[in-house]
């Protein structure tokens, strides 16, 4: 498998169409977190996510050995709207929308969605509700939002181990505190400068009243004492 792990994911296709079996095993460990992942966050269900997963590779296999596949360059993708129409129907079935929710039992939609409607930046809304119509297509959560810069990379890397963990709620809740202290940071640092600055201007100020106060009675000791008097 090592001399396969350099060729890009069409290669690999094609040697399995030639009956190289190496290279789909191969195919699907290098993409198996991601795909698996994706499922999980849809079924909250880590026996459930393993069956559907499995059906996945069933599918592409099927579709592979019939000749139907044409996503030329586009493998990861394919697959993941496979995953992502395979985990809609099965909540067909048992009549559930497909969820991703957080540790307060909150859809994770419903908080992307507050989250655009308050945020006050017409980018960042505009990047979150995008992301949320590829977290919808199938994608994780942090794929999605690494699409667009406005998201710092250590938050993306941050949800990203979260996925890989199937802990993607707790890491979230660790994101929140990031965010928290990275405000605090940067108000202690405008804190302590604007407080060197206030405190020039109040001594400008002070000074000023006390010239005021000090000079009109200088005048008036030049007025009762006159120089050379």
């Amino acid at each position: 498998m090592k001399s396969l792990t350099n060729l890009t994911d069409q290669q690999l296709i094609h040697l399995f169409m030639d009956g190289d079996a190496e290279a789909l095993e191969s195919l699907i460990h290098r993409h198996k977190d991601k795909i698996y992942t994706s499922i999980f966050l849809l079924v909250k269900d880590k026996y459930l996510a393993e069956d559907i997963f499995q059906d996945v590779f069933i599918r592409v296999i099927d579709t592979v050995r019939s000749g139907r596949y044409t996503e030329e360059g586009k493998f990861l993708p394919w697959a993941m709207r496979i995953a992502h129409n395979l985990c809609v129907d099965h909540f067909r079935k048992v009549k559930r929308t497909p969820t991703v929710r957080n540790s307060e039992d909150r859809d994770i939609f419903e908080v992307l969605n507050i989250t655009a409607n308050v945020v006050g930046n017409v980018v960042m809304e505009k990047a979150i509700r995008l992301a949320m119509q590829d977290i919808e297509k199938g994608d994780g959560i942090s794929v999605s939002l690494g699409r667009h810069p406005v998201f710092p990379v250590m938050i993306i890397r941050m949800l990203t181990a979260g996925e890989q963990t199937g802990k993607i709620d707790a890491m979230l809740e660790r994101v929140a505190d990031f965010l928290d202290d990275e405000i605090e940071t940067i108000l202690g640092g405008l804190t302590s400068l604007i407080e060197p600055l206030l405190i020039v201007f109040l001594g400008v100020v002070v000074g000023g009243i006390v010239i005021c106060m000090f000079l009109p009675i200088f005048k008036m000791s030049d007025i009762i004492n006159p120089p050379g008097r």
